[in-house]
């Protein structure tokens, strides 16, 4: 039977987080629905294969890089057995950090749409159940093949690269300040306002994960001395430096910063975390000039976040310095 002679599949791949919990014994709320739990609430699934499997029971707090990496060689391993996209639901916390770091792992080509909840499904309006009917019907649209990884929330669909999480408690907390989102859900059918386009994918670390690289974020703020920049040439692979503005820090970081990036892969990024960090605006010592000319890496207009995922991909599978450059220019 062809493909366009049956019912799609899908494969939901459940990682916990507010969207599988319910209130515990004691105060407040923990994930223990299965992703079967999920899908018995879910309407409107009728003509589509779905089928659930718990990947993880976590809040996405707690979930890591190596959690990413084998959820990648599951997908890809679903990919080859042919299934037409796959679901993969997760805590809000970090969502937008695992969809990022997937795409840019991830190399098959059925679609991966990731989705959460806000509330918890014991909530009054729940928001679970929506979002996955709207994550299925996403991901066997035939418009999504080919597009990268998406995030699927309230109806709208954003690609990783650009979704951000930009409220605590907003049921409308996803949004993608740089671009809107790709498409929407319209009477359950997918409409994307323009092509989607993959990102250069990135090689998977070898072996396991047991191992991974330490790259952490230190930001600017009003005042600081740079003290938490102290020793770190001896305790990380990597360093993203969230600078004020367009990419700029207190003058008393700019030796500690040249240094390190001597030493290490230094990037520049913005802690506002919209808009590019600059290259050659401004001129005075710990402007983005000054800092690039020491040999510090630009981000572009990844937030830094999301530039401590890429570095530490890049940095994972061995790619040289000037890689590292040449890949954050691959993001506009």
């Amino acid at each position: 039977m062809s493909r366009a002679d049956r019912h799609p599949s899908v494969l939901v791949l459940a990682l916990g987080g507010t969207i599988a919990m319910t209130p515990t014994s004691s105060s407040g709320v923990a994930p223990t629905l299965s992703g079967a739990d999920l899908l018995a609430v879910v309407p409107g699934l009728r003509g589509t294969v779905v089928e659930a499997e718990d990947f993880r029971k976590l809040p996405g707090a707690s979930l890591t890089t190596g959690d990413i990496v084998d959820l990648v060689a599951r997908l890809e391993q679903a990919d080859r057995e042919g299934v037409d996209g796959i679901v993969v639901t997760q805590g809000t916390d970090t969502l937008e950090e695992t969809a990022f770091l997937t795409d840019l792992y991830y190399r098959g080509s059925a679609p991966v749409v990731f989705t959460g909840a806000m509330r918890s499904a014991a909530s009054a309006g729940a928001d679970g159940p929506a979002n996955i009917l709207a994550a299925v019907q996403t991901a066997v649209s035939a418009a999504a093949r080919e597009g990268g990884v998406l995030v699927v929330m309230g109806d709208e669909i954003h690609a990783a690269r650009y979704v951000r999480k930009t409220h605590t408690t907003s049921p409308a907390a996803f949004a993608s300040p740089t671009a809107g989102p790709v498409g929407h859900l319209v009477e359950g059918t997918v409409r994307l306002r323009h092509p989607l386009r993959r990102t250069a994918p990135v090689a998977l670390p070898p072996g396991t994960a047991s191992a991974p690289v330490e790259v952490e974020v230190v930001t600017a703020s009003l005042g600081s001395s740079g003290l938490l920049l102290e020793g770190l040439e001896d305790k990380v692979s990597g360093l993203v430096v969230a600078a004020f503005g367009v990419g700029h820090v207190p003058q008393t970081w700019v030796a500690p910063l040249a240094a390190l990036a001597a030493a290490m892969p230094v990037v520049l990024a913005s802690r506002i975390g919209t808009g590019p960090v600059l290259t050659s605006t401004y001129a005075f010592p710990g402007s983005e000039s000054d800092l690039l000319a020491r040999g510090l890496i630009a981000a572009g207009p990844l937030d830094p976040y999301k530039a401590r995922l890429l570095l530490s991909a890049h940095l994972a599978a061995g790619t040289p310095r000037a890689g590292i450059a040449e890949a954050f220019l691959g993001y506009v």
